[in-house]
Formats: C-alpha cells, structure tokens, sequence
C-alpha cells in the first residue's frame, strides 16, 4: 500500500492500547499515514470481545471495527519470554509506543518508559491512564461515566435537585483520546528538532478538566457559583433561554436569544421589557418555562424558519438517522465507506481533519486478531523458521488466511 504522500508516512506506532482512548489515539496516527502496529493477546484484544450496542459482527464487532482501520494486527503473548523478546526486538525501529495499561502493569511486563528508552532513546512513549500514574486515585477504575461524574460538567446543566444527565457520547474517552494524539504528534515533532525522544503522559481526568477552560475558570477566577435551575437549562453559566425545548412535533434547540426580539415572535409579552444582561440571569427558570409553553404552539420547522429570518439562534435535536441523512454532512464527505473482507460494506466516521495535499484515507479496515502477525515479523527480520516456532510455542498468533486489504471507493 502506498502511503508515501501521507504526513506520517515512515513512522511506526506499536499500539498496545485496549478500549477507546488509546485505540482512537492510534487510528488517528494510522489515518495520516502511519504504521500502526497492534500488538494484542494471542486471543484478541478486550474490545473484540464487547460488543457495543450488542453488535457483534461477522468476525469484527463494530466496537474494535471502529477504533481500530490502518492498523496491522500482531497477536503475542507478552508474559511469555519469546514474546515479550519479540516485542522489545520491535521497539528498537519503533517511532512512539502507546500504551494504556493500569497503572504499574508496564512495569511489571518491562515495557515502561525506563525499560524501552534504554533500548531506544528516540522513542515517543505514550502512557494513557485514568487519574495519573500515581496519586490517591491511582488503583480506581478509569471508566468514562465515572469520569463524566468527576468532571462536575453535569452539574453545569440540568434541573436542581434532579438527577444530571450524562453525555450522549463517550466524551471523556473521545478528548482523551484526541490527548493523546496531540501529545505523540508535539512529540514527534520535537524530536525532528532535538533528536530525542520522551515521555508522555496523558490521564482523563486531567483531560476532561483542561477542555472545561472557560467554565472552570468561570468559577476559579470569576467566583461565580455553579447553582442549576428549576428549569432544565442547558448550562448555568450562559443566559436564559438555552435549552432543547419541546415544539409540536418534536424538539429544537434555542440558544440565548435577544429577549425583546424572542417575545415578539413567540407572543409571549412579559419578555419584551426585560434586560438581556440582568432580567436573563436573575429570571432564567421563568424565562424558561415561558419560552416552553410558547414554543408548542408550532412545528420544528415553522419555528426553525421564523427564528432564521430573524437571526435568532437557533437548530433542530437530531437523531443519527438524521444525522446521517443531513446535506452538510454529505457535502462535507464525514462519513466513510469501504469494502471489509468480513464485515462487508462498512459505513462509519472518517477524517476530521482535511488536508490539500495529503489526505487521510482507509488503506485497511480493522484487522482480524493477528491478521499481520508474519507480515509484521518477516518485515523485522524473523525468518519463516523461526516465526512457525513461535507460533508453535504459543508466544504468538496469526490468522492463517489473511484477507485482502479494504479499499475506499
């Protein structure tokens, strides 16, 4: 496959992370071109065997198909002495090492930072983990509700007293791993600079914390409390209305709008005297349940309509059958399709990032457990010999029959 225009082309990653932080950070370096490695057990990584949405798939569940496109798989048991050689012979021509282990167990297998910069000191070693490497939290479990909880953005949102609502989406996964990702490309390109490589350390509690920038230091510079309403608001710290409200035929978004100019359109009186900067702070849940009660008057498109004649802000609650279906989506090619060998036509979310010259591409679709186990061998210089006694030995694994690279129309 023939990458060579690709940012990243020429760079090796040995992937050696399970779940979603650490494998989105992998195939977003696999996206730009480079050579992801996925090192995992002899039976397959964790994820191939959780199903997300209880989608299992052909022979790849949906979960691991969608972490883990341009990556070649190398099954190897590293608690055995010929895998664990093998995987440190891999390090010595390996540009970042990515791991995501619980706190102490690279260490214990000898693939930590000490360990691997030794044997190559140009190495970008990326070390994921929940809370930090050590520290009061060190042992807890780093699960994205959990850390959802931990954040206190679901106290920014929401009724007072009322349970909070968790994000609809793995967001602590997803920034951590997008963290991580950032961190391996300054990284690397400090070492086009200097020559050297290093450590870097990304945990999602940290991660979640930094992107609330602006509310955090509402609070921390500003001193101003974070106290939710009766009303469902969407965020304590932006002025009333903001929210999802309820139309007649479904749900729209509402974002502070002028007051005087909403209560026009929606005929609600009470609004057209009062001051956007006080009146929408020290009156949110009346504001709110006014604009509620107004807002049922109407469909989602009459309403959507009126307010963008008149520059108010304002847009419809999709659900992914939307989503899917919506023009800016398709024009802007968000989506992906290609060709699996197993899993047939796979559709999912492509590229986030739009480059003139050298755009990312699907070279591989997800691979099936030790798929590349030889290919990836043969390459380091292992002869056939010495690769069928280790698989022999147990100390690794490979699908016998590998099947044909996917291609992206």
């Amino acid at each position: 496959m023939d990458n060579k225009r690709n940012i990243l082309s020429g760079y090796r990653v040995l992937d050696c992370s399970i779940a979603m932080a650490g494998p989105l950070a992998a195939q977003r370096l696999g996206d730009l071109g480079a050579d992801v490695v996925k090192v995992e057990p002899v039976t397959g990584e964790w994820q191939r065997h959780t199903a997300a949405g209880g989608i299992t798939g052909n022979k790849v569940n949906v979960s691991f198909l969608s972490l883990n496109r341009n990556k070649r798989s190398l099954a190897v048991d590293l608690k055995k002495p010929d895998g664990k050689a093998l995987l440190l012979d891999l390090v010595k021509t390996a540009d970042v090492f990515l791991q995501n282990y619980r706190p102490g167990v690279a260490k214990r297998l000898g693939v930590d930072y000490e360990s691997l910069s030794a044997i190559n000191p140009r190495l970008i070693y990326v070390s994921i983990s929940g809370y930090g490497e050590t520290g009061p939290y060190v042992d807890r479990p780093g699960q994205d509700l959990l850390l959802q909880g931990m954040s206190g953005a679901m106290l920014s949102a929401g009724r007072d007293g009322e349970a909070p609502t968790p994000a609809g989406q793995y967001l602590v996964d997803a920034v951590t791993g997008y963290t991580a990702f950032e961190g391996a490309l300054a990284a690397l390109l400090h070492r086009e600079r200097t020559g050297e490589g290093q450590l870097v350390q990304v945990n999602m509690l940290d991660a979640i914390t930094t992107l609330q920038m602006q509310e955090l230091s509402v609070f921390t510079v500003g001193g101003k409390p974070q106290t939710r309403s009766a009303e469902p608001h969407a965020h304590v710290y932006i002025r009333a209305p903001y929210g999802a409200f309820a139309t007649s035929d479904g749900f729209i978004i509402v974002a502070f709008p002028s007051l005087r100019l909403l209560g026009e359109l929606i005929g609600e009186p009470s609004f057209l005297d009062m001051v956007d900067e006080t009146d929408s702070w020290s009156r949110r849940d009346e504001i709110f349940a006014k604009t509620r009660a107004r807002l049922t008057a109407k469909t989602s498109a009459e309403w959507l309509a009126l307010f963008k004649a008149n520059d108010i802000w304002a847009g419809p609650v999709y659900g992914y059958a939307d989503l899917v279906a919506d023009p800016q989506i398709a024009h802007n090619g968000t989506f992906v399709e290609y060709d699996h060998p197993t899993e047939g036509r796979v559709k999912t979310p492509g590229f986030p990032i739009k480059f003139s010259k050298t755009p990312s591409m699907v070279e591989r679709g997800a691979p099936l457990a030790g798929e590349h186990t030889r290919e990836v061998l043969e390459a380091a210089g292992y002869s056939a010999a010495e690769i069928d006694r280790l698989l022999s030995s147990g100390a690794i694994a490979a699908t016998e029959e590998e099947p044909a690279c996917a291609t992206a129309p």
